[in-house]
């Protein structure tokens, strides 16, 4: 059976879903023939069904009996253009919050999930989501990198069993959640006011929330708990860790989050980074700078900074 992601790209009509088989990208709903999967959400609305056709459609684009575009001639959007929601992960690698502790010259928290609390996560805009290759241009002297695993949802959640949590995943992406650290605290409030933090500057600009370049079926991927990941900056390795130090795991996040608010085909979870973000050296992005994210059996996402204004 022939191996395919699903993502998104730019056509003289608008954003279309894409099927890739290897380099090949066949138009979805036109290799599929079903109107539906024009859209990458269409999909993920009738995923059940629509894996079926997808998988048949592959064979199809890998025999060579359907109409296809070389991948490196296409733009490529956010492979859910536009995510329904973006909920991020933050302090979720044991080995970054050991080094931000260092880096502080404290000692660790105790494991929080060991501790029984609970995963945390803030929100970013779907509309800040950008995609493979695309520039970033942003107002920012401590831009920040920070590679990571992003779930996307395939079936409607709500009160899900951490047992249960992985059949509500249509597959997985990398992302890159871009943080301006100089934006996090707001100008002329106290540093002991509890309405010091800014997490809107620190966290939601345009471009800030990289994804792609394609969603691969979760079917694909035997262990997401065991991924290697990396980050490079201009080819100089920066991050290099696996999703397993994650503090809570895809379940947790998954089964917490739909305690709280239904989960909706569409949904996209980054799960966290690991250690070697730029806050833990003082090094920021500066602009011309090219990232290259990568996440095993995934893919690699890459995006350079065009400018930077701060």
């Amino acid at each position: 059976m022939a191996q395919w992601k699903l993502l998104t790209f730019a056509s003289p009509s608008g954003p279309r879903a894409g099927l890739a088989v290897g380099s090949k990208v066949a138009d979805a709903a036109a290799a599929t023939g079903n109107a539906g999967d024009a859209s990458v959400q269409g999909i993920l609305d009738d995923w059940d069904n629509a894996q079926k056709r997808l998988a048949a459609a592959a064979t199809k684009v890998e025999a060579g009996g359907v109409a296809t575009q070389d991948i490196a001639t296409l733009k490529l959007l956010p492979p859910v253009n536009w995510p329904v929601a973006i909920y991020c992960a933050g302090a979720n690698y044991s080995d970054h919050v050991a080094r931000m502790a260092a880096k502080q010259g404290t000692n660790p928290d105790p494991n929080p999930k060991e501790a029984g609390l609970k995963p945390w996560h803030f929100l970013k805009p779907p509309r800040s989501a950008c995609g493979h290759n695309e520039d970033i241009s942003v107002a920012s002297a401590a831009l920040d990198w920070e590679i990571e695993l992003a779930v996307v949802i395939g079936r409607k959640a709500r009160n899900i069993s951490i047992a249960d949590a992985y059949s509500c995943i249509a597959g997985y992406t990398v992302a890159n959640d871009i943080s301006a650290r100089d934006l996090s605290r707001r100008n002329g409030v106290a540093d002991t006011s509890p309405f010091k933090w800014d997490w809107i500057g620190q966290k939601v600009f345009d471009g800030c929330c990289p994804l792609g370049p394609w969603i691969v079926p979760a079917s694909d991927i035997a262990d997401p708990m065991n991924l290697k990941l990396r980050l490079f900056v201009n080819d100089q390795l920066k991050q290099d860790s696996n999703t397993a130090l994650m503090i809570f795991n895809i379940a947790d996040q998954i089964s917490h989050l739909s305690s709280r608010i239904t989960l909706h085909p569409g949904d996209v979870i980054l799960t966290g980074t690991p250690c070697g973000v730029g806050a833990e050296s003082g090094e920021f992005l500066k602009a011309g700078d090219v990232m290259r994210v990568e996440i095993e059996n995934v893919g690699t996402l890459t995006n350079r900074v065009a400018s930077i204004t701060g």
